[in-house]
């Protein structure tokens, strides 16, 4: 008899679990975002080279798109038994959290204490199974660089991907994320370096093997971990 979706699921999850026991002792030491002020377990406040700021400061690529939610999709794709399309009423409909975790940007500054509301990026992983071989996941938003058709794009192993913490989120200090940070809808990624959270998210895709992003190809670090200063390759 043929696996179920549901036994598709299962064995999904506990690979995933491997995975993260296995993971290299550098990320195990990782500061453990989210849930806030407590879960810094005893972590210095900020990574070093970084200053706490009140403000959230922009950065883009000079592309802010104008994505309104009825126009908004988003596609899970790739190396995945149930790839799906969501529109915003689908994607809203799915499992809600609400979280606070830290925003450190490459370019030395933290934001501390982020309240997010959202999607956990493992509920989509669970909902599109990926499949056995895969083990990392490309992202891709709506924006471009300007004059060009080169779109932002995001790598990360599996593993990262699916930690508890990391988001797909819509609501940011109890209003709607603002379209200058990616509004409608961003990825986060609070224990890396923040330019691994996608903005104006659209795309998610399972893969065998890593496909560097945007910001990787231009010399910035593949593991981007902000308690190891790992800002460049």
């Amino acid at each position: 008899m043929a696996d179920s979706l549901v036994d598709k699921r299962l064995r999904y999850v506990e690979r995933q679990r491997a995975l993260g026991a296995e993971r290299p002792e550098a990320f195990a030491r990782s500061s453990p975002s989210g849930t806030g002020d407590p879960n810094r377990h005893g972590m210095p406040k900020l990574p070093a080279g970084q200053h706490q700021v009140p403000n959230w400061p922009v950065l883009d690529l000079g592309d802010v798109p104008a994505v309104s939610t009825a126009d908004w999709r988003l596609e899970v794709a790739g190396l995945c038994d149930n790839p799906v399309v969501f529109d915003w009423d689908g994607f809203m409909a799915l499992s809600q959290v609400e979280d606070t975790s830290d925003f450190h940007c490459v370019t030395a500054w933290s934001r501390m204490d982020n309240r997010w509301g959202g999607v956990r990026f493992r509920t989509l992983a669970e909902l599109a199974v990926p499949a056995p071989e895969a083990a990392f996941v490309l992202c891709t938003g709506y924006d471009c660089m300007p004059g060009t058709r080169i779109s932002y794009t995001v790598n990360l192993p599996l593993a990262r991907a699916v930690e508890d913490d990391v988001l797909l989120v819509h609501t940011w200090e109890g209003t709607p994320l603002p379209r200058e940070h990616g509004g409608p809808c961003r990825m986060i990624t609070p224990k890396l370096y923040a330019w691994k959270g996608t903005k104006w998210i659209r795309r998610i895709e399972f893969l065998a093997t890593d496909q560097p992003g945007f910001w990787e190809v231009r010399g910035y670090s593949n593991s981007a971990e902000p308690w190891f200063e790992d800002r460049y390759a």
